[in-house]
């Protein structure tokens, strides 16, 4: 009973997160000139884009106006509720289906960052785009807003239509940088990110942490980051 009980429950999350996903949310965005402006945001539009091959939101002052549409090109970087988006290539060595420009979310803005990006290209990434609803541990991370919701993350298409596949996580001091995180270097990268915390990097190479479950790790790190801060 028990283990029905619990399997109901993540699916009212992840319906509820669908939900929430098809609103507009109250967020702000900075474009590429460092201007800010706060309003609301839909993060899955599914009309065309504005620009070829480039991601998009929706972006409105208030219920009452008349929303438009931002293209990557147009920003730097937009943040909803806890969850943060940045304007991203694809890595060099990989392509994002049908987006040479898109978002990716800031999963942790440590030295070396942790990005997030949904399935969809030749070797995964782009097209799609992690949201976590409001619903379990975040912390607010050097003005990214951070933020994983008890390890559901729901993908939300950034520009309409596709299928959903794999998440995919990179590491890196910057987009320019990031490389993916995989089954290999998995162990290397998170515990060089959590070096801070022993007993983090001892749980990663005792393998209670891997790549299938970095979700899991990643709401762990912050509840014991958040518990050392001052």
């Amino acid at each position: 009973m028990r283990s029905i009980l619990i399997i109901l429950f993540f699916m009212l999350i992840i319906v509820s997160a669908k939900s929430q996903s098809n609103k507009w949310l109250p967020g702000h965005f900075t474009d590429v000139k460092g201007n800010i402006e706060t309003g609301l945001i839909r993060v899955n539009p599914s009309a065309k884009g504005p620009i070829k091959d480039e991601g998009f939101i929706e972006f409105k002052d208030n219920n009452k106006t008349e929303p438009f549409k931002l293209s990557a090109s147009d920003l730097k970087s937009f943040v909803i509720g806890k969850d943060s988006f940045i304007v991203a290539h694809a890595p060099n060595n990989e392509i994002w289906a049908k987006k040479e420009l898109d978002f990716v979310k800031v999963v942790l803005n440590e030295d070396v960052k942790l990005y997030m990006a949904g399935g969809g290209g030749k070797g995964g990434g782009g097209h799609s785009i992690g949201f976590s609803p409001d619903i379990g541990v975040g912390a607010g991370t050097g003005g990214y807003g951070g933020g994983v919701g008890a390890g559901v993350s729901i993908p939300i298409f950034g520009g309409g239509g596709g299928s959903i596949e794999k998440t995919v996580y990179y590491y890196g001091e910057n987009t320019a940088q990031m490389k993916r995180i995989t089954n290999e270097n998995f162990e290397d990268i998170m515990s060089d990110i959590m070096g801070d915390y022993p007993d983090l990097v001892d749980k990663i190479h005792a393998k209670v942490y891997m790549l299938a479950n970095i979700d899991r790790l990643i709401v762990y790190f912050k509840q014991v980051k958040g518990a050392k801060s001052p």
